[in-house]
């Protein structure tokens, strides 16, 4: 995840008070090491911090559990943005990516406004399995389904807290929290994750011009 590129959100959820962002994230990183993960949580937590801001109250990050309340790691990365654009592919959101791996995605751009465009359709079908639901009632509108995510991730966490004891609630979502490193692996994090993890890769004169 890197600032530099999502910055584009940052800035649109300043400009534009009624969007609303929700962020579906794996709990834990893909390897069990610590020194291997931390510079990737670092910067996590600068982007986290940097959309919280940008939209208080209307960024939400929330990581994925199966319904057996184990978490599960999902490598493809999915954007759906205003059910007009969606994009399905490997690309991450950062400079490595962008600028060094080989990556493939596909997007469809619909701006038809048809209610069976495929970007509607897909983030719906998301929506329907992220809480556990069968119809798409209040789904349609951004303000209520940023609410249900909210109130099902808080119920699916409160069922974690009290012990998973009783019936799982429906929903496969629990809140993600900012990532909490200490200052000296914030200290060595930070150029470990410009220079090893996400290097730019782009021209200087693009470097120059901020663009890609």
């Amino acid at each position: 995840w890197s600032p530099l590129v999502v910055a584009a959100f940052a800035q649109t959820l300043a400009e534009r008070p009624e969007l609303r962002l929700i962020a579906v994230l794996p709990h834990h990183p893909d390897r069990d090491s610590a020194l291997v993960n931390a510079p990737q949580l670092f910067a996590r937590a600068q982007v986290m911090t940097l959309l919280h801001r940008a939209g208080p109250g209307r960024v939400a990050f929330y990581g994925i559990e199966n319904p057996a309340g184990t978490p599960v790691y999902v490598h493809a990365k999915v954007t759906i943005i205003d059910d007009e654009w969606c994009t399905v592919g490997s690309d991450n959101l950062n400079l490595r990516s962008w600028t060094y791996d080989s990556e493939i995605s596909c997007a469809v751009l619909d701006q038809s406004g048809a209610a069976d465009c495929v970007a509607r359709r897909l983030r719906l079908a998301l929506f329907r399995e992220h809480l556990d639901r069968a119809d798409d009632a209040g789904l349609p509108d951004p303000a209520t389904a940023f609410a249900a995510f909210a109130r099902s991730a808080a119920r699916l966490q409160a069922w974690h807290d009290r012990g998973r004891r009783r019936t799982r609630p429906p929903g496969r979502l629990r809140p993600y929290p900012l990532p909490g490193l200490s200052p000296v692996t914030r200290w060595w994090s930070a150029p470990a994750y410009r220079h090893l993890y996400d290097p730019d890769g782009r021209p200087p004169a693009l470097r120059r011009a901020g663009a890609f």
